[in-house]
């Protein structure tokens, strides 16, 4: 008679929700396949984006060196017109003094009259 009660109360109770368990667990079961194969298509387009991203990283990069290189070239040349002008402004400096007795006027103290 007690078996008979809980025969019947695991037929009437626990074997219905077992089968609404079993029926989540499947539809989960799917949700989470669609789920994992939506991020692998997300990845795999991610994965495609990135590629041209990086051709794109390095052009700037091989601008960013050749921009670098024609400045120091830049500021190598100032330099040396710098140095040509430095040079030629010495000279026209020694050039007057000599023509001048000795004194050069563009460094001599003012004369007041």
């Amino acid at each position: 008679m007690l078996m008979g009660v809980l025969q019947r109360f695991f037929q009437d109770v626990v074997v219905p929700e077992l089968k609404q368990i079993r029926a989540e667990n499947a539809k989960i079961k799917t949700t989470l396949q669609l789920t994992n194969k939506r991020l692998d298509d997300i990845n795999v387009h991610l994965a495609d984006q990135s590629r041209p991203i990086d051709e794109t990283n390095k052009r700037i990069d091989a601008v960013h060196v050749d921009l670098i290189h024609r400045i120091d070239e830049t500021n190598n040349r100032l330099n040396r017109l710098y140095e040509v002008i430095f040079r030629r402004d010495e000279h026209e400096g020694l050039a007057q003094r000599d023509t001048n007795g000795g004194t050069c006027r563009r460094h001599s103290p003012p004369r007041h009259n």
